[in-house]
């Protein structure tokens, strides 16, 4: 179960960094923004959902070996649902309603929490590489 767990977080770590850093870039740097904007918005669902679902297995894999990164893995995964089910619609619907202020710090909130998710599953994984 620590190798399952390991490497299920791990993927959660890779797949969360590349998402953030390299899909959501290059979306906007490829397509126009009348584009990029539609393509995120039907993306980012999937996404936290498989930060969600990768989040809650590994962290239920490490419940009998180290409580610290259960709860870890357990906080993203709540925080993933904050952010999917009340964050991105506000986000949507500032963007539709023209509202930028309001836009901007609701993306650099959502923002943060998808950095915390980034940082909370390195230090799950090194905690649990040192476990093997």
């Amino acid at each position: 179960m620590l190798e399952t767990s390991l490497l299920i977080t791990a993927l959660l770590f890779g797949g969360t960094v590349l998402y953030a850093f390299g899909f959501a870039a290059f979306v906007f740097t490829a397509l126009p923004a009348e584009s990029a904007g539609p393509l995120i918005r039907q993306a980012f669902p999937h996404f936290y959902m498989f930060v969600l679902l990768s989040a809650s297995l590994a962290g239920v894999l490490c419940v009998t070996i180290d409580s610290f990164s259960a709860i870890t893995l357990g906080a993203i995964a709540a925080t993933t649902v904050l952010a999917r089910e009340v964050i991105m619609p506000a986000v949507n619907a500032a963007t539709d309603a023209g509202a930028t202020a309001r836009f901007r710090g609701l993306h650099s909130l959502s923002v943060l929490i998808t950095l915390a998710h980034i940082v909370g599953a390195a230090v799950v994984i090194v905690r649990l590489a040192f476990i093997v």
